[in-house]
């Protein structure tokens, strides 16, 4: 199986089913931070080698 995304890129169909573990709420790429961002919980889920770490004590927190 083979993809023609990059490794720092993530699938748009992923992020269609993603949302926040803490809200369920839509999430909002960031491609230049390599973020998932959930902007009802405050917070910035990292994406590490195209994996979203959907954990809140690994996420960021934002304003």
């Amino acid at each position: 199986m083979s993809t023609d995304h990059s490794a720092d890129s993530i699938d748009p169909k992923l992020l269609e089913i993603l949302v926040c573990p803490l809200t369920k709420c839509p999430l909002e790429y960031d491609a230049e931070k390599q973020e998932l961002i959930s902007r009802a919980a405050k917070l910035a889920y990292p994406i590490r080698d195209g994996i979203p770490i959907m954990l809140p004590e690994e996420a960021r927190r934002i304003d």
